[in-house]
């Protein structure tokens, strides 16, 4: 049987900074909009390790990504 990738926390947040950052996603739109850059596969395990998190998938991206280090300050 074959595992795809483990999703920690940390590593969904850093995908969603960068779905942010290139213009895809918006921080207020909710973290289901995601799914739409990872593969339906993944994004299985992406569910079961936010709600193991206590995100739901109708909280804004912002909520995720939570503090941020701003480049341009």
């Amino acid at each position: 049987m074959m595992h795809s990738v483990q999703y920690s926390l940390d590593v969904i947040e850093e995908e969603a900074r960068q779905l942010v950052k290139k213009g895809l996603v918006m921080r207020q739109q909710p973290i289901y909009t995601l799914c739409q850059y990872i593969p339906g596969r993944e994004w299985v395990c992406i569910e079961c390790e936010l709600e193991r998190n206590d995100f739901l998938l109708r909280d804004p991206i912002s909520d995720l990504l939570g503090r941020e280090e701003w480049d341009d300050d």
